[in-house]
């Protein structure tokens, strides 16, 4: 398949008006269309098409009981395809557009191949103006998982998308670089009015905790338990991940480069905090360093997580180690993310034994 690519500038996104509606029109045909939100980028289809869906699971490689989130223009329109209430509205008036994830009961129009077989779907409100536009000018709403082979790194620039999705899909926007680089946080409505956290984001539990009382999944932090069904994306074991295993080392700085040192650096790589990277470059000089952040900025380790997990991707190397993050606020989100990328793969420095 040829993949036409397009660039289109979000800052100005409204001089791009005939590409995104070609896209539009490839959408509305039963085509794919890879797009950028502010989380990550989509890969997006028809979400009443039940053709359109299954195109997207054989382009991703992705497992077709992984339900799909619904994109749409304005979180009123989440009337036509669920069953809201009012506490989908207090999210939406507080947290939408943006990178929020809703999953309510749905209606019959949503199909059962974008549900993922489930009787629940999830909506989403992205505040990307070239996804917004894209929604609007399709007249549908847009399933979109993240544009990426199924279990790797997300994508957070057109780049990523290219070098999965190029010749497997219709259309790829380059939009730049993600804002977040984090998938959405992901909430389910209970039937008492209280919220489920399934999926952590930039959206922290203390936020959502103003709206209604918020329970987090045990598969947030853990493992789902065999024959428990996925009921939103990102709760398999293993997920977010590099082909290289990766390992995480709940330590402090010294304690890392300790048994970092023992274990040798020969075709390891490892994610580095930027305030220690001359530290390791002295004490650790054939080290090969993945600069992903400060320490103490857990926003700006969440951007850069996956593109340097696929930057590492690019070489073949036998070990990737990074250090375990906190669980506080935003934190959260890229603990999720890395213990997925990591297989549940830590270990404990502190105490001297496996997590």
């Amino acid at each position: 398949m040829e993949t036409k690519i397009v660039a289109i500038d979000p800052c100005n996104s409204e001089f791009f008006e005939n590409e995104i509606k070609n896209a539009a029109e490839i959408i509305k045909a039963g085509g794919l269309v890879a797009f950028p939100t502010e989380t990550v980028y989509g890969l997006g289809g028809d979400g009443t098409d039940p053709k359109a869906a299954k195109k997207i699971f054989a382009a991703k490689g992705r497992p077709s009981d992984n339900p799909l989130i619904l994109h749409i223009c304005d979180p009123s329109e989440a009337e036509k395809y669920t069953y809201t209430s009012d506490v989908y509205y207090k999210l939406s008036e507080r947290f939408m557009p943006g990178p929020l994830t809703v999953v309510m009961k749905a209606k019959s129009i949503v199909p059962a191949e974008t549900r993922g077989g489930l009787d629940i779907v999830a909506v989403r409100c992205p505040s990307n103006p070239i996804a917004r536009r894209l929604i609007a000018l399709s007249d549908r709403p847009i399933a979109a998982p993240s544009a990426n082979l199924s279990g790797s790194p997300s994508p957070t620039d057109a780049l990523h998308v290219i070098d999965d999705m190029k010749g497997r899909i219709d259309m790829i926007i380059d939009g730049g670089e993600c804002d977040i680089g984090l998938e959405s946080t992901i909430v389910k409505i209970e039937d008492d009015n209280s919220l489920t956290l399934l999926r952590p984001g930039r959206i922290t539990v203390d936020e959502l905790a103003c709206v209604a009382p918020v329970s987090i999944a045990d598969a947030v932090t853990g493992m789902l338990r065999e024959g428990e069904v996925a009921l939103s994306p990102g709760m398999k074991y293993r997920h977010y991940a590099p082909k290289a295993p990766v390992v995480l080392l709940d330590g402090g700085r010294d304690e890392i480069i300790r048994y970092i040192s023992e274990k040798g650096t020969s075709k390891v790589a490892i994610l580095c905090y930027s305030d220690d990277e001359a530290f390791f470059k002295r004490v650790l000089p054939e080290a090969e360093l993945y600069i992903f952040g400060k320490r103490d900025n857990i926003n700006e380790q969440a951007r850069h997580l996956f593109s340097v997990l696929r930057e590492a991707d690019k070489h073949s190397y036998d070990m990737i180690y990074a250090p375990l993050p906190s669980k506080e606020g935003v934190g959260l989100a890229l603990y999720n993310r890395m213990i997925r990328a990591a297989a549940h793969t830590i270990i404990n420095l502190r105490q001297g034994r496996n997590g």
